[in-house]
């Protein structure tokens, strides 16, 4: 190889190695981009990183001053990308750590190559094209081990969607930071000319290339472990969260169980009383004093009004929700259809069944409060077809609903409001109890979910 070809050759060498690095750092992100932005936000990824190499290459910047260039403009333009900023943030911080941390592995493992290969007395050509084999073989290593990290920090990150709050973000950047510093500092100290002499790190301290290798991946491993641990953290929490609903759930339905007990104690109380109503009504009528006889059937009236039990759904507990939810649908002005007829007991159990229904109309209440009136609707239904036990609700609501990966809508109130979000994973625990399982659908502007449950022998 010419001296012109080699001139050529590492122009040509740099714009591929950046097109390779920004071609890893697109694909990096793209599992978290949302699909609907996907193609325009990973588009604008790349090409921000490789105009800001450009730009940071011609302006002889300082070492490191790329990687805070190009995080903050993607932070800048993390709107159009899809991503929130922390989220931003982490992924961009993931990545330096992890192409410093190979870099670092790869360099030593160069140095070990380039040192094992005979240096001869060459023509020049012989060398130039030595010293382009060998950086083509450093640029595909370095991709390979990067790509390789890249996706394992990826497949991790993937299995859990975290909420990044100001805590989260700091206590999962500690780790990437420290080791971009790290590589920082090595990359310094790699090679250093002094008296016009060419130091190499690894020449005066042979040790280090056993060393340095290992201080990389531990920080890469600990950039992995930091986060599969507070993904556990995450799950744990949400799973604290869970059982305190259904507990508060649970005390809520033995509360209006109570509620109906007494509800059909006054009721009996009410027979045993009718005889003597009666009695003082046919007195009253008999000796003609009908003023009277309309004050006290007035008064019988009004003191009845409180055993009013409109919906009946076969079981107490499912009666007590049911008629709940009437109410505050007739206070918030919502057009609430009911046609629920609870299956033979023994099959279902009651209270698993009125988690179901309170965590389902708890959350269409909620979505019709959103909708301007005259436009508010919940439909529920309960119907058994053979073995199986079909529950329903349809509500309006306005807006968009996102899912996520679990099937699951995704919503901006789960970060500010913990318990939210929790509702509708409760419901599919539920369903999977009964080998039964959860369907959500949101059509124009109706949204409904669908609880199959299937029989159960004993409970």
């Amino acid at each position: 190889m010419s001296e012109t070809g080699f001139r050529i050759f590492n122009q040509a060498f740099s714009a591929g190695a950046e097109l390779t690095y920004a071609a890893l750092l697109t694909a990096f992100f793209r599992p978290f981009v949302p699909q609907d932005k996907r193609r325009c936000g990973l588009l604008l990824v790349f090409f921000v990183y490789i105009l800001f190499e450009i730009v940071c290459n011609r302006a002889a910047l300082p070492q490191g001053s790329f990687g805070l260039i190009l995080m903050a403009m993607l932070l800048v333009v993390s709107r159009w990308i899809g991503l929130e900023k922390p989220s931003v943030f982490l992924l961009t911080l993931l990545y330096f750590n992890a192409r410093i941390s190979s870099g670092l592995m790869v360099q030593s493992l160069y140095f070990i190559v380039e040192r094992s290969v005979p240096y001869r007395l060459e023509p020049p050509e012989a060398v130039f094209l030595r010293a382009a084999l060998l950086v083509m073989l450093f640029l595909l290593s370095h991709a390979s081990m990067l790509a390789v990290m890249l996706y394992a920090l990826q497949h991790q990150m993937r299995k859990q969607r975290m909420t990044l709050h100001r805590r989260e973000l700091c206590y999962l950047a500690l780790v990437p930071t420290a080791g971009i510093l790290f590589g920082q500092v090595i990359s310094r100290l790699l090679v250093e000319f002094k008296d016009g002499v060419l130091l190499q790190l690894y020449e005066r301290h042979p040790a280090f290339l056993a060393v340095i290798p290992v201080l990389a991946l531990l920080f890469y491993a600990g950039a992995y472990l930091t986060i599969t641990f507070q993904q556990g953290m995450a799950a744990l929490r949400a799973e604290q969260a869970t059982h305190y609903m259904e507990y508060q759930q649970t005390q809520a339905i033995r509360a209006r169980i109570h509620e109906a007990e007494q509800f059909y104690a006054r009721i009996r109380g009410l027979k045993h009383e009718m005889r003597g109503h009666l009695t003082n009504i046919k007195g009253l009528a008999q000796s003609g004093e009908y003023a009277s006889l309309e004050d006290y059937i007035a008064k019988m009236d009004e003191s009845m009004s409180g055993f009013e039990l409109t919906l009946q759904t076969g079981n107490p507990v499912t009666d007590v929700i049911v008629n709940e939810t009437r109410r505050r649908s007739l206070d918030l002005g919502i057009c609430f259809q009911v046609e629920f007829h609870y299956p033979d007991p023994g099959a279902y159990d009651a209270f698993d069944v009125g988690i179901i229904l309170q965590n389902l109309l708890q959350n269409a209440v909620e979505a019709c409060e959103k909708v301007g009136e005259g436009e508010r609707f919940i439909v529920l239904t309960g119907k058994r077809k053979g073995r199986f036990f079909l529950i329903e609700v349809k509500n309006s609501f306005t807006g968009e609903v996102v899912f996520g990966q679990d099937g699951l809508p995704v919503t901006t109130k789960q970060e500010d409001v913990p318990m939210h979000g929790i509702g509708l994973a409760n419901v599919r625990r539920e369903a999977e109890k009964y080998m039964g399982e959860l369907e959500l659908k949101a059509v124009q502007q109706e949204f409904s979910a669908t609880v199959l449950l299937q029989e159960r022998s004993s409970l």
